[in-house]
């Protein structure tokens, strides 16, 4: 494995695993603002959230204990959460939602009239996401599957084993490959499937009609459309988590602040202040993020000390891997 497939797995890693590892170290309570009118951004009470997802008109939280919260707009049964204690990942589209098994197996609910809801069977995925009313899922080899609608082709996931991270927009899919490019498919009336070059590329958003991307030294791109100012992303390269809703995105900083853009008729933009955001969702038209107390022992992937993992962390876990005479093929080493 070279040093770039190296740095995107253990990046990838450590970002799923941070909710996991930081919960002796943290307290985690949900913070929400924008739209309102179905009490989406009621969020409940309680300081023991490890992941948010935001969907069209509701919200899905993942608790430490492995069980599911979901509040807001429940027409089709999309906040019917499935009882039980080992769920490991959650994402929630238009009108339904999905969640991921400790086992690896899938569960979905809610609205179905495009077979969003009727999940793969089999075990070993290991992340999901949701669109309007489409799914993806990430197997543990490296393939894609998809589900649910398919009018714009944004079920028909490219051929592959070298798949690490993905992400559903209303109508359009990204996905990033293990050599740290781009992949989407999908609906592409605003340009979100032409996905920026490079090859230095970790994370992954994707909204209604565009895309956001971070790269492996914090900076961000963004493409798709922009009628609402949403691809207009801020200079810096100080960034480590994103977001992105219908219209807005939303970024974490660094320092835990969250900074976004785009779309504000619903105050979906109107980011709260401060420091100790540990993560970020997006929906149609209101934010979700999670919020942590003052970090009181260093957590798992702070490897230099300071209470919160960052870019600094990656970059010594990179040069532990280049010092075990791995050779640099990345833009990150030059």
């Amino acid at each position: 494995m070279n040093s770039r497939n190296v740095f995107v797995l253990v990046t990838v890693l450590l970002f799923l695993l941070m909710p996991w590892a930081c919960e002796s170290a943290f307290a985690r309570y949900i913070v929400a603002w924008g739209a309102n009118n179905e009490r989406q951004s009621n969020v409940p009470d309680g300081n023991d959230f490890i992941a948010i997802a935001a969907g069209g008109q509701h919200s899905l939280a993942l608790k430490s204990d492995g069980s599911l919260v979901a509040w807001g707009w429940n027409k089709f049964g999309q906040s019917n959460v499935p009882l039980g204690k080992d769920f490991a990942d959650i994402a929630a589209g238009g009108n339904h939602s999905v969640a991921l098994r400790s086992d690896g197996s899938l569960a979905a609910w809610g609205e179905n009239d495009a077979g969003q809801a009727n999940v793969f069977g089999g075990y070993d995925f290991v992340a999901i996401a949701a669109g309007y009313a489409h799914n993806l899922a990430l197997h543990s080899d490296g393939w894609l599957g998809a589900w649910g609608s398919n009018y714009y082709g944004e079920s028909n996931v490219p051929l592959g084993k070298d798949f690490v991270d993905i992400a559903a927009g209303s109508y359009h899919s990204v996905a990033l490959r293990s050599d740290g490019s781009l992949a989407a498919w999908g609906k592409n009336d605003s340009g979100q499937c032409y996905v920026p070059d490079g090859n230095d590329f970790v994370a992954i958003a994707a909204g209604a009609a565009h895309s956001l991307a971070l790269t492996c030294d914090g900076y961000l791109a963004a493409w798709g459309s922009n009628a609402y100012g949403q691809s207009n992303v801020p200079d810096g390269n100080d960034f480590v988590a994103i977001a992105a809703g219908a219209y807005h995105s939303i970024v974490v900083k660094g320092d835990g602040s969250i900074v976004a853009w785009g779309a504000n008729n619903e105050g979906q933009s109107n980011v709260p202040t401060g420091m100790y955001f540990v993560d970020i969702a997006a929906g149609f038209g209101h934010s979700l993020a999670l919020k942590s107390a003052i970090c009181i022992a260093p957590v798992i992937g702070d490897v230099n000390g300071d209470c919160k993992i960052d870019f600094t962390d990656f970059a010594i876990i990179a040069s532990n891997w280049l010092e075990c005479n791995l050779e640099p093929q990345s833009a990150c080493w030059e």
